[in-house]
């Protein structure tokens, strides 16, 4: 089934919580300073979230080739999508306590899976905003779910057609400017863009509440960086987490994009990949 919108409101989460299925809610704790979300959820979560790994259950530990969250083998993620609980049919709602990262790489990952997957807008703290009841304490363990997942709903670019994507359409490197120009880089061997990729920073799809842009504001945004209706586009980031949110961003305003996993931390692994720097494509 396919989700009306990929965003859910506080007020209809805590709407359909009492309904007769209420959704799984998946809590996707995940930081660069902190991947390790556990200790943060046991301080504070939804009631009856169930807490995931990004880096263990969203992820494969693969060689540096291949970036550095590559994603789970099939059969692996299916099996993660069981233990949550998740039976065939089901809404799944995610959320997290940082602007929306660790969730998008879920809600990506399920959307493309079949499953009607919905981020909670604003997360954590909407949530507590909204004064509704929080739990502390180890996660839930729920009922193992049936569900069968069917990978393919949504687009994927590989290293060769990010290359050509680059050139023919529309590749938004949604990290921060300065790594985009190669002034800095922290994590990956060599600094710098894919050449013919445009920098559209991820970070600015959100307001200072974790919330996303209206759908008009975020089409503008793409629009100033050479999407269109008739373009074919694909993000790409560091690791495809925050690409993730970006094409959660490119969804709300209408596009389809495609997303290159591997992104940077791929690219810049392989010697013979061509690398731009300064603030041009």
């Amino acid at each position: 089934m396919t989700a009306p919108t990929p965003l859910i409101a506080v007020a209809e989460l805590a709407q359909l919580r009492l309904s007769d299925r209420p959704p799984v809610v998946l809590d996707v704790r995940w930081r660069l300073d902190e991947p390790d979300g556990l200790p943060a959820f046991r301080e504070s979560h939804l009631p009856d979230a169930v807490y995931v790994s990004l880096d263990d259950e969203l992820a494969r530990h693969g060689d540096p080739g291949e970036g550095r969250h590559p994603l789970p083998d099939p059969d692996a993620f299916q099996a993660s999508a069981r233990r949550w609980g998740i039976d065939d049919g089901d809404t799944v709602v995610v959320y997290d306590d940082w602007q929306g990262f660790g969730s998008a790489r879920a809600w990506w990952m399920l959307t493309d899976a079949g499953v009607d997957a919905r981020v909670l807008d604003g997360g954590l703290a909407a949530w507590r905003s909204a004064g509704l009841p929080l739990s502390t304490g180890d996660p839930h363990t729920p009922e193992p779910g049936d569900v069968t997942l069917h990978p393919g709903h949504l687009r994927q670019l590989s290293i060769d057609e990010a290359a050509a994507l680059a050139q023919s359409g529309v590749l938004l490197d949604v990290r921060a400017p300065e790594r985009y120009r190669g002034d800095t880089e922290p994590i990956d061997p060599r600094a710098g863009h894919i050449p013919g990729a445009r920098n559209a920073p991820t970070a600015l799809n959100t307001d200072s509440d974790g919330r996303f842009l209206h759908d008009y504001a975020l089409r503008e945004r793409f629009e100033a960086a050479g999407v269109d209706r008739d373009t074919e586009v694909g993000v790409y980031c560091g690791s495809g987490v925050s690409a993730a949110h970006a094409a959660l961003a490119l969804t709300l305003a209408g596009y389809e994009p495609a997303l290159y996993v591997g992104s940077w931390s791929q690219w810049s692994n392989h010697p013979d990949r061509p690398v731009a720097t300064g603030a041009r494509p």
